[in-house]
């Protein structure tokens, strides 16, 4: 039986075996930048990514899990793409936000990245080029959707590029332990969703809403007696010690996040489309319009309405569909649509991130 020096050993030389073949890879990723800048095509090709996951899964024979080869994959890729171009990612801020935690899983720690104030922040840096890719939340798991962001679309052209899916966490942060809190600082969402645990745990603390998290977070960092429910990311950030985990009141809240660009994302095999439009102001228009996704056999994942601009108590709803605007009988649908609707624009297709 080899002894535990010997394994190691073995491990070592795998590890350097690993860093040989990463560089091997380092080195096509260059090669194929200098090929995607002379035919001036986008470092960032989210369908190529998706078959790359796809691939490695079904190539995994264990005993590592397929989530945990994925989540190392993505890290490679971040690094390898940074090699072809250096992104500038902006976020919905501040720095510590879960939307900094979701660009940080799609692009990795080496882009350029920065927190914007507003979300119409992010869709203006993006159109005057001023960043390539913007992070967006989209739709919460408990809260719905985010109604800034879909706003933002009503007036720009630019693409949903891509999607990531963030399991949100909540976590008690501070400087000491939760006896010595006597304020506790976060957005009224979050508090709201840990209201439970805050009256079974800290029933005496002032519960003080702030915009964000993440600010309540940078306050709470001043403030020897006060603590803040944010992330493990803004703990970091801010200095502060994690006291208690997971305080949310109910687990399994996510949050869906979108990636938004000028990018066109090629057909991945498992893509996702959203579009947005208006029907006529008449019984049964909506009806009509959805019956076309049912013609062809098209699932729809979400639909939501907002206020129109043009006339009062008139509506343009928003909808997520699987499948990709280049397949054959979602051509069809969308083609169908615009007969039927008073307008209709498709946001994007892109991978389906689950």
């Amino acid at each position: 039986m080899a002894t535990i020096e010997e394994l190691r050993s073995k491990i070592d030389d795998l590890d350097r075996r690993i860093v040989d073949l990463l560089n091997e890879r380092a080195t096509l990723a260059r090669k194929i930048a200098r090929r995607k800048r002379e035919r001036k095509t986008d470092p960032f090709v989210p369908a190529r990514e998706r078959q790359v996951f796809d691939s490695i899964v079904a190539h995994n024979p264990g005993p590592l899990p397929d989530q945990a080869v994925v989540d190392i994959y993505r890290a490679v890729i971040a690094a390898m793409r940074s090699l072809e171009h250096p992104l500038r990612i902006v976020y919905w801020g501040p720095p510590g936000s879960f939307t900094q935690m979701a660009a940080l899983r799609k692009f990795g720690s080496l882009p350029d990245t920065r927190a914007m104030a507003q979300v119409e922040d992010i869709f203006s840096e993006i159109e005057k080029r001023g960043a390539d890719y913007g992070v967006v939340p989209m739709e919460n798991s408990t809260e719905g959707a985010v109604r800034a962001t879909l706003d933002m679309f009503f007036n720009s052209n630019l693409r949903i590029c891509s999607e990531i899916y963030l399991d949100i966490e909540h976590y008690l942060l501070g400087h000491g332990g939760a006896e010595d809190i006597k304020r506790v600082y976060s957005n009224p969402q979050v508090l709201a969703q840990c209201r439970g645990w805050l009256r079974g745990h800290l029933p005496d603390a002032e519960l003080i809403e702030v915009a964000t998290s993440s600010r309540g977070a940078e306050r709470a960092a001043r403030e020897p007696d006060s603590g803040a429910i944010g992330t493990a990311l803004a703990a970091e950030l801010y200095g502060l010690k994690i006291i208690s985990e997971r305080i949310e009141d109910l687990p399994g809240n996510r949050t869906r996040f979108l990636v938004i660009g000028h990018t066109e994302s090629e057909p991945s095999g498992k893509d996702k489309t959203s579009i947005m439009f208006s029907v006529p102001h008449r019984p049964g228009a909506l009806h009509e319009a959805l019956g076309v996704l049912e013609k062809y056999d098209i699932n729809m994942t979400m639909i939501e309405a907002r206020p129109g601009r043009q006339q009062p108590f008139e509506y343009v709803f928003f909808i997520d569909f699987q499948g990709h605007a280049d397949d054959p009988h979602v051509a069809k649908a969308v083609a169908q649509l615009q007969d039927t609707c008073l307008f209709l624009k498709v946001l994007g297709s892109y991978p389906e991130a689950e």
